[in-house]
């Protein structure tokens, strides 16, 4: 039986004696019902795992042991998500997570339903993270997925190129498929993903004029929640494979 992870924001040794967060603690001692003695995993992003021992003092635990164990894909995969309405982003960064996704960029799609400012945007991103902290709990990915603040199309597509990465997006009237298109891409890869109600003229226009791999995907229409997430396990098998 594998043992409760929690994600703790702190510098970890082996021999250290720590209290643990309030959000792990809580979790451990309140939900779990866990007793001093029992066993946890501890991880704090900067890779590798530690094992841990609740001790009789509260949220006190000792560190026993280090695993530099790694969970990561050798395939730097960014998804490029135009953001949906609703609550479908969690579940899009949750699977993301498990899917081995490094970093989501939300896209501030004109055509996106939701459009997140202030401190509803400040709001969001908290949550957003948070979502992307439990499933690495859950999946027993030892490194975060970077989850960044929503930016447009044209800045998301500038910033890929500065960074030498292939972005791939579907298109259902180009000529490559899906493992054409992968065939040529780079260690690093992003995945456009766009909103319910696709690009706008405009940002069609920023992609049919910037050097983006079209790509077909498929003879059927995925919703948004649904096609990021398929893009991200058909290239990281065929990519990792070939």
């Amino acid at each position: 039986m594998s043992l409760p992870r929690f994600f703790c924001a702190t510098a970890l040794a082996v021999g250290d004696a720590i209290a643990l967060p309030d959000g792990p603690a809580h979790h451990a001692l309140r939900v779990l019902r866990l007793s001093p003695g029992s066993e946890i995993v501890l991880f704090n992003g900067q890779g590798g795992e530690y094992r841990a021992r609740l001790l009789p003092e509260g949220k006190n635990v000792t560190i026993t042991h280090f695993d530099p164990v790694e969970r990561e894909l050798s395939l730097d995969i960014t998804l490029a998500q135009g953001i949906p309405s609703g609550d479908k982003m969690d579940w899009v960064i949750e699977k993301a997570v498990e899917l081995g996704a490094r970093r989501l960029t939300p896209i501030d799609a004109q055509r996106s339903i939701v459009q997140l400012r202030g401190d509803r945007l400040a709001k969001r991103m908290q949550h957003w993270r948070r979502v992307a902290q439990s499933a690495s709990e859950q999946c027993g990915r030892n490194r975060l997925m970077r989850v960044d603040e929503p930016m447009t199309l044209d800045a998301c597509v500038t910033r890929c190129s500065q960074e030498n990465r292939t972005i791939l997006f579907c298109d259902p009237d180009a000529p490559s498929r899906l493992a054409q298109a992968v065939a040529g891409a780079r260690q690093a890869v992003t995945l456009l993903v766009g909103p319910e109600g696709g690009w706008s003229p405009q940002e069609q226009d920023i992609i049919q004029k910037r050097e983006l791999i079209a790509l077909r995907f498929g003879n059927r229409i995925l919703r948004t929640e649904t096609a990021g997430l398929a893009l991200i396990a058909a290239v990281s098998a065929l990519k990792t494979e070939g």
